[in-house]
Parts: structure tokens; sequence; C-alpha cells
């Protein structure tokens, strides 16, 4: 892949981090775990093909194709402004990756890159990063049904590089609507075959 094939650039921030070594949201929603801090962290490092050194999901067979999750904060902004709740923490979700002026959702099935100043990490954007039960307790009720559509993107890493909080730069193989970021995705209307 080269620069060519990542066409469109965006200005973007990096408002959240996260390597989360254990699965906080497991099982039944417990107001216990869910009201544990959120691990932030500066910076995370990504290896090609395997993920986040030290996330639950590095170097998971089950999981390369979607070892990192990305996430637009304004989906947790308009989330929070529709049910009268928030602001919340934009770690809350669990993503490893969250971003402020991307419209991360027309990201899915789309190569995209990342430079944080460190180095370039390229990903795929893959399916869906749907929210769980937990997004009620954890940040408010109607929050699950809130975020679907707009959980975020699953992608595998295609470089390995390190990723910082604070200024970065997001090319796309796709145009993006940063005024589309907080909205849910929509999937296309299926159409019958004419025959």
């Amino acid at each position: 892949m080269t620069d060519a094939d990542l066409p469109h650039r965006y200005d973007v921030e990096v408002v959240g981090l996260l390597a989360a070594p254990d699965h906080r949201y497991d099982g039944r929603p417990d107001a216990a775990a869910a009201g544990l801090p959120v691990e932030s962290r500066p910076s995370i490092e990504v290896r090609a093909d395997l993920g986040v050194v030290g996330d639950r999901y590095f170097a998971r067979p089950a999981h390369r194709d979607a070892s990192v999750t990305v996430l637009a904060a304004e989906s947790l902004d308009e989330l929070a402004a529709e049910l009268g709740a928030g602001p919340w923490d934009p770690l809350a979700a669990r993503r490893n990756v969250v971003l402020r002026g991307a419209e991360v959702e027309a990201l899915r099935g789309q190569p995209f890159s990342l430079d944080c100043g460190a180095g370039e990490v390229r990903l795929d954007g893959g399916r869906p990063a749907n929210p769980c039960a937990w997004m009620d307790l954890v940040l408010a009720p109607g929050a699950h049904r809130g975020m679907r559509g707009r959980g975020g993107v699953r992608c595998r890493p295609r470089t390995g590089g390190v990723l910082r909080l604070g200024p970065a730069v997001l090319r796309s193989a796709v145009p993006l609507d940063a005024i589309r970021a907080g909205a849910p995705h929509r999937a296309a209307p299926h159409r019958p075959a004419r025959g």
C-alpha cells in the first residue's frame, strides 16, 4: 500500500488510548466492575498482524482481523446529548483508539492510517465494534441500543508503530465527513434483484 492508495488526509486528535490486559466487561453487567477507573495510556504500541501490545487480544489468532478498535469521540458526545447524560470518559466504551474529527464508521472495510508523529500505523478497517449490554450500566440506560451503528470499527494492523495522545494525521482510501463523525452508520437498504 502506498500513499497514493490513501489520498484523503485529515487532521484529527487522538483523545483516548487503551491497552487493557483484562476483559473488564465480561459476563453479566455488574456495578462494581463498571465503576472501576478507566486505564488511559499516553501511548500504545501496535504490531503488524498482532494488535496492541499489552492488550487482551494481542496475538490471539481469533482476533487478528479485529485486534485494534477505533471509535469516534463524537459518537459518545452525540449519544450523551440524546440520552441527556454524560459527558463520558472517551475510554468508557473500551476501544483502543478514540479519535476526534473523523467519521470512523465510514472506515468499515477500508484501509487507512494514523500518524501521531512517531511513524504511520496502517490499518484495515473491518467489521463494526458492536456495543454490549454493559454500556447501559457504564454509560447510561439506553446506551447499548444508542451505540448500535456507531460503536466503532474493528481493525487489522498492517504495520506496526506507536500511537500517542494528541494531534494526528489520518489518511484514508475514501473521503470522510467530519460532520457525520457521531452519526450512526446506516447500512445500504437491501434491494431485491430484478429478473
